[in-house]
């Protein structure tokens, strides 16, 4: 069987900048509440399901989750459904660790605040 494709986060984030991919987010809510890469979509891997996948024919779908094991099994459910899928490896760690900023929830306050790079 054939492996996703898999993405550094610099290239994700050239790709997410340049609006050349749709970027998923498998972890689950809470995680994605806490802390989010900008634009990310939620479809949690607990209740994935290829199907139900944003279709945009100008886009690739590329997944992402906290370390990049979620991100490759839900990759790999989609090769299985569509013949291609793209996952970052690392997760949001690599891209925090790339010095990429994210979008986090301000537990004093509940307010949305960007979180700058590293």
């Amino acid at each position: 069987m054939a492996q996703p494709l898999v993405e550094a986060p610099h290239e994700v984030h050239d790709l997410l900048k340049r609006q050349q991919i749709v970027l998923i987010d498998v972890r689950e809510p809470a995680e994605y509440a806490a802390e989010r890469i900008h634009g990310a979509l939620m479809y949690p891997l607990s209740t994935f399901d290829p199907a139900f996948l944003p279709t945009d024919h100008d886009r690739s779908v590329v997944f992402h989750c906290a370390g990049g094991m979620r991100s490759m099994t839900a990759a790999v459910q989609r090769l299985t459904q569509a013949g291609k899928a793209t996952h970052m490896k690392g997760g949001i760690a690599a891209w925090k660790a790339s010095g990429f900023a994210t979008v986090r929830i301000d537990p004093a306050t509940g307010r949305v605040v960007d979180a700058p790079a590293a």
